[in-house]
C-alpha cells in the first residue's frame, strides 16, 4: 500500500547535520579525544525485530544515505551554539569537531543478504552493518545509522501510514505527563520512524510545554538527547555517557573489576564534578557497579598514592578532577563517587525493584542529598507516572527519557492496528582487538561476544535477571491492543 502524505511536507530525506546525534555522543567523543584518540574498535548491528526484514530497495536507499554521510560538516552556527550552550566542550574539542568528517566509504561495510534471491528489489533479507576504525573517528555513526536504518524500512516495507495527527498526539501525551508533574526529555532519535516525524514531536511537545505555564502544571519538558533539534527550538540538549563508554574501557584494560570505576574516574576527570554528573550503573549489572560507586575518586592531596588498577595503560596522564580558571581542583576533598555523581540512570530490569535497590544503597553510605533517577527503558505515559511515585516516595528526583514511544508510534492506515517500530541496535563490539559486551540488569539486553560475556559473569559474580515485562521482540508491542493502551 502506498504510504498516504501529510498536509505538512516532510523535510529531505536521510541527516543533514552533524548535531543529528544524541547528546552523549558528543561528550564522549570529548573524553576519547583527552584520553583514547588512538584506540581502534568495532561496532556491530543487531535486529531485534528479526521478523521486520528490509526489501533490496530498502537497503539501496540506506546504502546511498550512509555514502552521504561523508558530505555532512560541523557549520559555523552549529559551532557557536555548542561554544554558547555547552561549555563542558573545551577548545580543543570544538576544534577538533570543526573540522571533522565521516568517512563512510573506508568505515562502514553494509551489505544485504536475501532470504530468497530473485534478483527483484522486493526482495526480504537480513542487512549487516559493521562500523571499523578509531573510535574517535566513529563514535558518531550509531545514531545516524540507526536512524537511517528505521527510515529505510518505513519508507520502503510498511508503507501504511502517514504523519496525520503526529504532533496532536505529541502534544495529548506531553500534557498529560506534564499535568501529572512529570519532568521528562525526548529521547527518540534512534527509533525514530523519521526526520520529521521528530519534528512534528518536538513541536507537540513544546506546544504542550507552553499550556503547562498557562495551567499551572508541576511537570517540565527538560529537553531533548537530538542536539540538533536542541538548537532548533531552543530547549537544552540532554544526555550524559553510554554504556559504550563503561564497555571501550574493560575491552582496552581486559579488567571488568575496576571497569566502572576507571570509567568513572576518567569521566570526572575529563569534565569536573557536578557536570554531567548522571551516571549509568547496569552495563555490567547495577550490584558490580555499586561496588565502584561507593569508592573514593583520587584528589590531588592523595594522588600519589592512586590506585594504579583505574588507570589506562597508553592513555593520557591520570586523570585528576577538571580545575577551575586558578587551577584549582574542583574537588578539593576526598568524596566517593555515589557523593560526586548527582544521580543515576535506569536503562534495564525492574525499575521499582532498582528505586529500592538504590535507596538501601545510598543509605548505607550515609548520603543524604536528594538524588536523581533518570528512567530511560522503553516508557509509556503510565509507566513514567508509576516510577515518579514510587521514586518520589523514596526520596529521589526522577526524570524521563521517552524515545521510542514518542518518535515511532503510528497505526496502519487501513486497519488500526499498531505499526510496530524497529528494534535495532549498534553496539560496540571490540576495542583495541578485544571483545566488547554489555551484561545489564536483564539477560534480552546482553550483547557481544558469548564467551565474553560467560566469563565476565563468573568473574564478577553476576546474578542472571530475566526481567518478564521486557522481551526485546515485542518491546512496543503489536497489533490493535497494545496500539490502544499506547495511546490512551
Amino acid at each position: 500500500m502506498t504510504r498516504s502524505s501529510s498536509k505538512t511536507d516532510p523535510l529531505p530525506d536521510g541527516i543533514f547535520s552533524l548535531l543529528d546525534t544524541d547528546l552523549y555522543k558528543l561528550t564522549m567523543q570529548c573524553a576519547i579525544l583527552k584520553y583514547l584518540p588512538d584506540v581502534t574498535v568495532t561496532y556491530s548491528f543487531t535486529n531485534r525485530t528479526p521478523l521486520m526484514n528490509l526489501t533490496r530497495a530498502a537497503f539501496q536507499w540506506l546504502e546511498e544515505q550512509i555514502g552521504k554521510l561523508a558530505n555532512i560538516s560541523l557549520s559555523s552556527e552549529e559551532f557557536e551554539y555548542l561554544k554558547k550552550n555547552c561549555t563542558y566542550f573545551n577548545d580543543t574539542y570544538l576544534h577538533f569537531l570543526s573540522s571533522f568528517r565521516l568517512q563512510p566509504s573506508t568505515q562502514v561495510h553494509a551489505s544485504f543478504t536475501p532470504k530468497n534471491d530473485t534478483g527483484s528489489l522486493a526482495d526480504k533479507g537480513e542487512i549487516h552493518l559493521d562500523v571499523s576504525g578509531r573510535w574517535l573517528d566513529t563514535i558518531l555513526y550509531e545514531i545516524p545509522l540507526l536512524a537511517l536504518t528505521s527510515e529505510a524500512y518505513f519508507k520502503f516495507c510498511d508503507r501504511d501510514w502517514n504523519y496525520e495527527g503526529q504532533e496532536g498526539k505529541a502534544y495529548l501525551k506531553g500534557c498529560r505527563l506534564l499535568e501529572h508533574g512529570c519532568i521528562f526529555s525526548e529521547f527518540g532519535s534512534r527509533r525514530r520512524r523519521d526526520y520529521h516525524t521528530q519534528d512534528l514531536v518536538l513541536q507537540g511537545l513544546r506546544r504542550a510545554a507552553a499550556d503547562t505555564k498557562k495551567k499551572g502544571w508541576m511537570g517540565k519538558l527538560s529537553g531533548t538527547s537530538n542536539v540538533h533539534f536542541a538548537m532548533k527550538y531552543g530547549i537544552p540538549p540532554v544526555g550524559t555517557v553510554a554504556h559504550e563508554w563503561f564497555m571501550g574501557i574493560a575491552s582496552i584494560t581486559n579488567d571488568y573489576e575496576h571497569a566502572n570505576e576507571t570509567a568513572l574516574r576518567y569521566w570526572v576527570g575529563c569534565f569536573g564534578e557536578g557536570v554531567l554528573g548522571i551516571a549509568l550503573t547496569d552495563t555490567f549489572g547495577t550490584p558490580t557497579f555499586l561496588k565502584a560507586f561507593k569508592r573514593s575518586m583520587p584528589t590531588p592531596a592523595n594522588s600519589v598514592q592512586d590506585d594504579k588498577k583505574t588507570l589506562i595503560p597508553g592513555a593520557a596522564s591520570p586523570p585528576l578532577p577538571a580545575t577551575d580558571s586558578d587551577g584549582v581542583s574542583g574537588l578539593k576533598e576526598e568524596r566517593s563517587y555515589a557523593q560526586i555523581f548527582q544521580g543515576i540512570r535506569q536503562d534495564s530490569g525492574n525499575p521499582l525493584e532498582f528505586i529500592k535497590l538504590m535507596r538501601e544503597f545510598y543509605d548505607s553510605e550515609g548520603i543524604r542529598e536528594k538524588k536523581t533517577i533518570v528512567f530511560s527503558d522503553s516508557l509509556n505515559i503510565e509507566l513514567c507516572i508509576e516510577y515518579m511515585h514510587a521514586a518520589e516516595e523514596a526520596g529521589f528526583a526522577p526524570t524521563f527519557g521517552v524515545g521510542t514511544f514518542l518518535t515511532n508510534d503510528f497505526v496502519h492506515v487501513s486497519n488500526g492496528q499498531k505499526s510496530q517500530p524497529l528494534n535495532i541496535v549498534i553496539k560496540l563490539s571490540s576495542a583495541n582487538g578485544s571483545p566488547a559486551i554489555k551484561i545489564s540488569d536483564n539477560v534480552g539486553k546482553n550483547t557481544g561476544d558469548s564467551k565474553t560475556v560467560h566469563k565476565v559473569k563468573e568473574t564478577l559474580g553476576y546474578v542472571e535477571k530475566q526481567w518478564a515485562n521486557r522481551d526485546e521482540s515485542m518491546r512496543w508491542g503489536t497489533g490493535s491492543t497494545e496500539a490502544t493502551a499506547a495511546n490512551a
